[in-house]
């Protein structure tokens, strides 16, 4: 059976070109849980974090990432804050082969800067806001994920590679 793997991490990170790339890779079918959102509801993240809040976005992503974890052969793209909820840790873990992303603040501060798709970046003090999130996810991106890769300063490529190398699909281990 194809192996399913999920991207865990922090905005800015690198999920959705990493995992396009490692989809490619392994010949899996890439899949970004935000977009399968966008497409279910025919609305933008930001409007749905406008009509309902970060808690109806919450729960129509563990909606989203219950389904799509229970496939094979995909790699999954999560939004940043999807390890919130312990349903979708639990999914992610029995399902698949997780990985954590990492990125220092400067990091995603740089790859977020022009980014206005972010609702929880709208804010005058964006290193503060992404110090908080990264506060409290951290502890757990580390608990879910089975593999932690460093992103800052690697292209989308070696991160790849990384990936590969780490959960051992490269036929070696």
């Amino acid at each position: 059976m194809k192996p399913t793997i999920i991207l865990i991490g922090p905005m800015g990170a690198g999920k959705s070109t990493s995992g396009r790339l490692l989809a490619r890779t392994l010949g899996l079918t890439f899949i970004d849980s935000d977009k399968v959102i966008e497409e279910r509801t025919g609305a933008t993240i930001p409007l749905i974090f406008e009509l309902e809040g970060e808690a109806g976005f919450r729960a129509r992503e563990q909606a989203v990432i219950d389904d799509l974890t229970q496939g094979s052969g995909i790699v999954l793209a999560t939004g940043g804050g999807a390890i919130l909820a312990p349903e979708n840790r639990e999914a992610m873990r029995s399902r698949g082969k997780v990985v954590y992303l990492h990125a220092s603040v400067d990091h995603q501060m740089e790859r977020t800067a022009h980014d206005r798709n972010r609702p929880l970046l709208q804010t005058p003090d964006r290193r503060g806001k992404l110090k908080e999130l990264m506060g409290i996810r951290e502890p757990l991106y580390r608990q879910t994920a089975q593999l932690v890769v460093e992103t800052d300063g690697l292209s989308p490529k070696t991160v790849v590679q990384r990936i590969v190398r780490g959960l051992r699909l490269d036929g070696r281990g």
